[in-house]
Order: C-alpha cells, then sequence, then structure tokens
C-alpha cells in the first residue's frame, strides 16, 4: 500500500507538470536578424511614463465638478496629441505587463515561479536596443530590464524594496521619488560633460516608473480619495518632467513622450485576471513623429466610454499592449525588439507615407523572422513524413508577398504595402502560435491515456480489495500473460525510440512512458473487471440507472462550482434535505435539525460577494466572538462530563482562547493604525507571527480523543484565519467546523442504521497512530456518498468565499496583520495558508468520520484520487493525521483519565 501511496503522488505530480509542459512554455525564439526601419527617425529620444496600476476610467473620467482629475493629460489629448485604450492580456501584473510594453510580446506564466521579477528566459526589448537608456522607480521592474540588457548602456535608479510598504502613511513618495531624482539628474547633467554627451546622442530612452498608483489602489481600493489624489500627483509631475526636458534641450522637437499604464485595477484593489477594470488601460502620446489631436463627428465603439468621459469630438485610437514596443522603436529608430509579435500602429504617426509604408515593412520582415526561425527549429527535431507544415504561410506565398509589397513601396503605393503587410503579420503570428502549439495534442493524449489509466488502476485496486467479487469462484491467481507483458516492453522501446529520433525533451519520455506500464497494471486485472460487470449486470437496470443519474448530477454540480458559486448553495440545499429521504430524519431528530440548520447556513456564504470586495471588520470581530463564546460552552460541557479535568488541559484551553482573543486584538487594532495611515504596528506583527507558529502546534498538546482535538484544531487554526480576514470570510470556517461536526455525527448514525455495529460512541473515540485494521469493513453504496460529501466540501472549502481560479480573488489586506511591505512570495504563501485552512478542517473531519464508521482510510483516499482531488488532497490527509493522532508531552508522566 505505501508502494501504491508512492506512485500516486509521482503519477499526480507528472500530471499537474505536464500542465506547464503543454500550454505555459515560454513562446519566445532566438536566432533572428534585428531589422529596422531604413528612414531617418522623427525622435531623438523617447520619454516613457508607466503609471502601474492605473485604469483607464479613473483616469479619463471627469470628477464630481467636471473636471479632470488629470488636467495636463487631458490638455494633451485635446491639443497636442493622440489617444486611446491600451488593451493588455491575462495575467494582468507588473512583469508581464511591462515586458508587453517594452519588448512587444506577451509573458509567458513561468515567470511567476520567480515573482514576475527575474528573467525565466532572455528575450530582446526597446531598452536593449537602445544607445542610452536611464531609468527611475521600483527595484522589481527595472532591474530585470537591466539584467537582460548587452553592454553598459543601461543605467537604473531606483529605491528601496522596503518602501513599498501598503502601511506607509504616504505612498505617493514612490513617485514624488522618482520625479525629484529626475530633477536632480537634468541639474547634475549640466556640470557633467561625459554625461551631457550621452544625454545629446540618438536613440536614447527615458523610463520613469510610477508604482504610488498601484500601492494606493492595494492599500485604499481605486475609489479612495488617495488613489485619486495619486492621480492629480502624476500629472502634476509628469507636467513638470515635461518642461524640465523641453528646456534642456532647448525645445528642439526631437522628443516622443508616452504615457500608459502596464495594468489596471478592480473596484476592491486586485488584479492579475481579465475583467475589463484590469485589462483596459490608458495610452496617450505626443511630441516628434505623433500625430496631432483629430477631431470627428462621429466614432464607433462597442463601449460608452467617449460619452461618459467627453472626448466623443477627439479620435481614440485602442491598440494593443505589445503594438507600443514597435510604436517605440518607429519613433527613435532602434532595431524592432526581436522576440516583438506587436503590430505598428501607423495611424499614430505623423510621418510621410513612404516611412510608414517602410517601417510597416520592417515590422512584417521582423515578425516573419521569427515564424521561420521557430518553423526551422521544429522541422529539425520531427522526423520528415510526420511534419505538418502551417499550410497558410508555405514559402512561395512569404516570397511573394514580401516581393509584391516591396514592389509597392517602389510604385509608391504606400496604402496597398500597409495592407499587405498587415495580411503577412497576421498570416506570421497564426504561423507561430501554429508551431508554438505543435506537440500540445500529441502530449495532451498521451497525458491523457495516462490519467485514464491511472484512474482505472485505482479504481481496480478499490474493487480488489474491498469487495467480495472473486473469493469462491477462482481462487487461482492467474500469472500475467507472458504476450501482455512483451507487448507493453515492445510498446515501451517504440515509444522512446521514436521520442529519440525526434530529439524530444526528457520531459516528453515521462509523459508518453507512463502510459505503457500503468494501463500493463490494469489489464493485468482483467479478471477483476470482468467479475465486477458480472456484478454490474446483476443489478436490476432501473436501480442502475437511478444511481448513474445521481452520479451524473453530482459530478455536474461539482464541475460547474468551478465557474458558477451559486452551484454550491444548490448542493447545499440538496444536502440539508438529504435526511427526509432516508431514516435519518426519523430516527435522529436532533442531528438531522442541527444538519440542516447548519447547511443552510453555509449556503448562504457561495451567494456573497467575493471576498475582500466589501471589507468589514466589525464581522471579523463578530466571528471572534462567536468563538469565544463557543469555546465557553465547549469548556463548561468538558467540565462537567469528566471525573477530574487535568489542569494541562485546562490552560491549553484556555491558552487558546487567548489566542482568539489576541487575534480579535491585533486585527483590529492593525485596521486602525493602517486607516490612520500610522503603518504596521511593530508588537502587532510579532504577535501575528507568534500565534502563526503556535497554530499547528498546540493541537499536538490536547488529548487525542476525538471531540477535544478537533475543537482544539479548530480554536488554533480559527485565531490564524482570524489575523487573515477582512470581512464576513472569518465566519466561514466556524461554519464550516459546525457541519463537519455535524457530519461525523450523522455519518455514526447512518452506519448504525446499516446494522452495522459501532463499538464506541463518538465522545470516546479516540485518534490513534496505529489502526486496528481487524475493525476495518467491506465498502458498501454509502461509502461513495461519503466520498462525493467529502469531495463536495472540499469544493465548498476552496470556493466558498471566493473564487480562487481568478487570480483577482486574492486580497493583499489579508496579510496586513503580517507584512505590508511587499513581497510576493511570502504574502502569496499567506494567503494561500489562508486558503488551505478551510481544507485541513474538512480533512481532519473525514478523519474522524473514517474512525467512526470503521472505514479504511487507503481506500477512500484511493476514491478521492479517482475524483481528482490529487496531490493537495494527499498532502492535507498526512497533516490532518498529524494534528489528529500526535501527542506532545511537555514534561512528566502522562496522565490517565475516564471520559
Amino acid at each position: 500500500m505505501l508502494l501504491f501511496f508512492i506512485l500516486g503522488l509521482f503519477v499526480h505530480f507528472v500530471f499537474f507538470g505536464s500542465i506547464f509542459d503543454i500550454y505555459f512554455t515560454s513562446p519566445l525564439v532566438h536566432g533572428m536578424t534585428p531589422q529596422f526601419t531604413p528612414l531617418p527617425p522623427p525622435a531623438k529620444r523617447l520619454v516613457l511614463f508607466v503609471a502601474d496600476g492605473l485604469r483607464a476610467d479613473t483616469l479619463y473620467e471627469l470628477d464630481e465638478n467636471g473636471n479632470s482629475r488629470a488636467p495636463f493629460i487631458r490638455n494633451i489629448i485635446m491639443h497636442e496629441g493622440s489617444w486611446g485604450l491600451s488593451h493588455t492580456r491575462v495575467p494582468t501584473e507588473s512583469r508581464p505587463g511591462h515586458v508587453a510594453l517594452i519588448a512587444g510580446f506577451y509573458e509567458d506564466v513561468s515567470a511567476v515561479a520567480k515573482g514576475w521579477k527575474e528573467n525565466p528566459v532572455e528575450f530582446d526589448s526597446l531598452i536593449n536596443e537602445s544607445k542610452y537608456t536611464w531609468s527611475w522607480g521600483s527595484p522589481d521592474i527595472l532591474t530585470m530590464f537591466a539584467k537582460g540588457a548587452y553592454g553598459d548602456h543601461v543605467f537604473t535608479y531606483t529605491y528601496d524594496a522596503d518602501s513599498e510598504d501598503f502601511g506607509a502613511h504616504d505612498v505617493t513618495k514612490l513617485d514624488t521619488w522618482v520625479f525629484d531624482k529626475v530633477k536632480e539628474f537634468f541639474h547634475a547633467a549640466r556640470n557633467n560633460q561625459s554625461l551631457f554627451s550621452k544625454l545629446n546622442e540618438e536613440k536614447i530612452v527615458f523610463f520613469l516608473h510610477l508604482l504610488g498608483i498601484d500601492t494606493n489602489g492595494h492599500a485604499h481600493r481605486p475609489s479612495s480619495r488617495e488613489y485619486k489624489d495619486n492621480i492629480k500627483l502624476v500629472d502634476a509631475g509628469m507636467k513638470e518632467m515635461v518642461s524640465i526636458l523641453e528646456h534642456f534641450y532647448g525645445n528642439d522637437g526631437k522628443t516622443a513622450f508616452i504615457f500608459t499604464s502596464d495594468h489596471g485595477m478592480t473596484d476592491w484593489g486586485s488584479h492579475g485576471a481579465g475583467h475589463p477594470s484590469e485589462t483596459l488601460t490608458p495610452f496617450v502620446t505626443w511630441g516628434a513623429g505623433i500625430k496631432y489631436p483629430q477631431k470627428v463627428s462621429a466614432q464607433k465603439f462597442d463601449d460608452a466610454f467617449l460619452k461618459e468621459w467627453r472626448l466623443e469630438s477627439w479620435k481614440r485610437q485602442d491598440i494593443h499592449q505589445a503594438d507600443i514596443a514597435p510604436l517605440m522603436a518607429s519613433l527613435i529608430g532602434v532595431p524592432f525588439p526581436l522576440n516583438s509579435v506587436g503590430i505598428l500602429p501607423v495611424d499614430y504617426l505623423n510621418n510621410t507615407d513612404l516611412f510608414k509604408a517602410e517601417s510597416m515593412f520592417t515590422n512584417a520582415i521582423q515578425i516573419l523572422e521569427q515564424f521561420k526561425v521557430k518553423m526551422t527549429q521544429k522541422k529539425e527535431v520531427t522526423l520528415p513524413f510526420l511534419f505538418i507544415p502551417f499550410k497558410l504561410l508555405p514559402e512561395s506565398k512569404q516570397l511573394n508577398i514580401v516581393r509584391k509589397a516591396r514592389s509597392y513601396i517602389k510604385q509608391r503605393k504606400y496604402d496597398e504595402a500597409v495592407s499587405l503587410c498587415k495580411e503577412l503579420i497576421h498570416l506570421a503570428l497564426k504561423g507561430l502560435s501554429y508551431y508554438h502549439t505543435y506537440d500540445r495534442f500529441f502530449l495532451a493524449i498521451n497525458v491523457v491515456l495516462g490519467f485514464l489509466g491511472w484512474t482505472s488502476y485505482a479504481f481496480l485496486l478499490i474493487i480488489k480489495s474491498h469487495f467480495n467479487l472473486t473469493r469462491g469462484v477462482n481462487k487461482e491467481v492467474k500469472k500475467p500473460s507472458h504476450l501482455l507483458s512483451c507487448s507493453c516492453i515492445a510498446i515501451g522501446v517504440f515509444v522512446a525510440f521514436f521520442l529519440l529520433l525526434q530529439d524530444c525533451p526528457w520531459t516528453y519520455y515521462i509523459y508518453c512512458l507512463l502510459p505503457v506500464p500503468i494501463w500493463y497494471a490494469v489489464l493485468r486485472e482483467f479478471q477483476v473487471i470482468q467479475d465486477f460487470v458480472t456484478l454490474l449486470l446483476t443489478v436490476p437496470p432501473s436501480y442502475f440507472v437511478g444511481y448513474l443519474l445521481v452520479f451524473i448530477l453530482g459530478i455536474e454540480i461539482l464541475v460547474l462550482s468551478f465557474f458558477y458559486r451559486y452551484m454550491l448553495t444548490a448542493g447545499l440545499l440538496a444536502f440539508a434535505g438529504w435526511p427526509f429521504i432516508t431514516q435519518l430524519w426519523t430516527r435522529a431528530k436532533s442531528i438531522s435539525l442541527s444538519w440542516i440548520f447548519f447547511s443552510l447556513l453555509l449556503a448562504a456564504f457561495p451567494l456573497m460577494p467575493v471576498v475582500g470586495r466589501k471589507p468589514d471588520i466589525f464581522l471579523v470581530m463578530g466571528a471572534g466572538l462567536l468563538v469565544l463564546l463557543l469555546s465557553l460552552c465547549v469548556l463548561t460541557s468538558l467540565i462537567k462530563r469528566k471525573d477530574s479535568f487535568i489542569n494541562e488541559e485546562l490552560l491549553l484551553h484556555l491558552f487558546q482562547m487567548l489566542s482568539v482573543v489576541l487575534s480579535m486584538c491585533v486585527t483590529y487594532s492593525t485596521h486602525s493604525s493602517l486607516r490612520k495611515k500610522q503603518g504596521l504596528p511593530l508588537l502587532n506583527q510579532i504577535i501575528s507571527w507568534l500565534i502563526l507558529a503556535f497554530s499547528l502546534v498546540l493541537p499536538l498538546l490536547s488529548p487525542t480523543s476525538l471531540f477535544e482535538r478537533l475543537f482544539s484544531i479548530l480554536l488554533s487554526l480559527m485565531s490564524t484565519y482570524i489575523l487573515l480576514s477582512t470581512g464576513y470570510e472569518a465566519l466561514f470556517p466556524l461554519v464550516l467546523s459546525c457541519l463537519m461536526f455535524v457530519w461525523i455525527q450523522v455519518e455514526q448514525e447512518t452506519l448504525q442504521q446499516r446494522g452495522i455495529s459501532c463499538k464506541q460512541k463518538v465522545t470516546s473515540v479516540r485518534f490513534t497512530c496505529s489502526t486496528d485494521i481487524t475493525q476495518f469493513r467491506q465498502l458498501y453504496l454509502d461509502d461513495v456518498r461519503r466520498a462525493f460529501f467529502l469531495v463536495f466540501f472540499l469544493v465548498t472549502a476552496f470556493f466558498g468565499t471566493g473564487n480562487i481560479a481568478s487570480v483577482n480573488s486574492f486580497d493583499l489586506a489579508s496579510v496586513y496583520c503580517f507584512l505590508t511591505v511587499f513581497s510576493p512570495f511570502m504574502m502569496g504563501a499567506l494567503m494561500m495558508w489562508k486558503i488551505l485552512i478551510p481544507f485541513v478542517l474538512v480533512m481532519c473531519a473525514f478523519e474522524a468520520v473514517q474512525l467512526t464508521t470503521q472505514l479504511s482510510s487507503k481506500s477512500i483516499s484511493h476514491y478521492v484520487i479517482v475524483m481528482s482531488m490529487t496531490i493537495v488532497l494527499v498532502f492535507l490527509n498526512g497533516l490532518a493525521h498529524l494534528l489528529t493522532t500526535k501527542k506532545l508531552r511537555l514534561c512528566g508522566k502522562p496522565k490517565s483519565h475516564l471520559i
């Protein structure tokens, strides 16, 4: 059984890792030739302002008095430049947003493993192609482009990472620091001949990264006065920067300016997903080479933004975020970033038609070069008779379009040339996607085969171990056929040789070879399959169809709950009605009423807004008070029930109650301090970390009797959960745990109704490390229902207070009791623990269900693996076993007592 457990972990780790190999591999290729427009550029220098986390609507809209929050930018839109919306892509995070802006391609998800800070792969960028670049701002953003650049032409000026404090009194200092440093820089340049000469070179870039708006949005929400005032500050700061630059260069008209954002932000102060408030960012550009404002009488867009922003008369030109990189390269005449997939927005250019056509042609050749390299790479590692080229863009068509576009330019048919280049770009991008996903179907088929095989094997193992199918019918154990063994070996050798010929990565060998031994193990159990089918044929068809329909309905509810949280409410309502269709209602009304009450109470949570959208500190305090009230009731009950109550146990119980009180005080105090902009008090931070550290240790000091140990776990985890809560979600683990306590009683009651004797009452059951396997019984159909309940409760724990599948469900305010300085890994770990706490509570309760119903934990674990709740569940099962069975001794000999 241990071997099966280890094998199961390995198999599911492989399945989990396959997702990244199949869907999230890097799209980058190397080996292209740099391409640049062979005409003089309109600008000598470019200034890029990036207001991190700025929403387009908050910038463009007028305030309640009808005035603009950004008068300088609005003046640019109306009198000096062009504007529109920049459409970003998921994930809407700072790292991928800046990569799209400056490098022109959309970041692969592998960058998240490095906190969106370091370069997981090498890539080219506008900064690398520039002659000199000076940048000011956050160390998280600037350093990644400096490290990815060749040579020593990139100069960065960053503040300390600890300055990115969400609890600071005034986070606009992040932006004023940038503006002050830029002013000092240009002032010093007048007295530094070497620097002065560099600044007067061509093809230079100034990059100002402004993080204050994003920090204020996380700390106070985008609708807050702090967020909107920060926009005013940035607008005034940019006006001053433009004035300084123009004065420094003597108003030579050779400076191009771009103002945009890397991503937006939701109303509740988060980002990462694809909500329009996150993907729609402002884009304003002016200066050398940029068209002046164009007055129009009417514009057609699918939204009503123009009317809301009162900008109907000024032409709006929307672009994709990656299109900004080729635009900037075209303006200062540097080669387009080699990995860019952006399409040059020629309508923004104020230049000759020849320049536009040549720039578009350069853009097309640059993207076509990537397509050619990608095709060559895939062709070299694929057997000739298996290689399927991209049919929409064969080599002959490539040459034909390139020649025709060049001919149009010579004939001065510039519009036709631009149109033809756009067609070539779209075909090349489709081809890039085709070759990037070339192996996806092949790998997916192998992974699916492996998963189906493993599911079948786990199912057969349950049938073989816990159902009386073959006993008495065929006592001889048939040896597996030599033909089967030889066939599997032959298939494995063939697959390995096939992969070797194609020079495939080592991971491909795992995905393709793993199904072979798995299906061999399945086919070895052919006799079990036959016996099980025979058993199914004895079941009346009406019963079989009825059970099948119920099973499918249950699975559908689970699947739909991943997309629609209210489906969990529907499931819990069905759970509430379950006692009425069984004998439970007639035989145990008090337990049934408790089950119905807490099922209905828990059913309300999926109908509530996602956590973080409506924070309410008083609900958190209310949850703490309910925990304390419940603790007093439990303590009173234990004292009355026991003949003698050990001092150690009483002290432990009181200490855990004290932890809950401390959590409430720290949460309220931290909330109050941050609201007054006084930062996170050091004492609060220390207490929070101590409570977290002790939360997993204190339950191990409690008695191993079922009720006391489970309640000790609840108290410890609730003290941590309160620290991580911002609103109603603080009540969720408490209600969930109450339902879990009732579930334990319900399952023992249903077992007694089946005539299976339970030797102990729930109050006298103890968790133990060594389990008497003679107490285990065979599986019944009701055990499938128990396993389904487990899976449903786990999904409820996952989605009950938010849609965890969406990145923007995370609320940074949840971790403010522990830290306020930006630290992606630490903050992510804390938020992940908050998510796992309800899981732990469910798994601990199920550990008790297994014990009280004399059910083998191994068989249920197998079933849940079949239900695909795999790696995390196995880990949590082990954690639950540790929390419920282990006992720490502080000192002295253990004292025995009767319950």
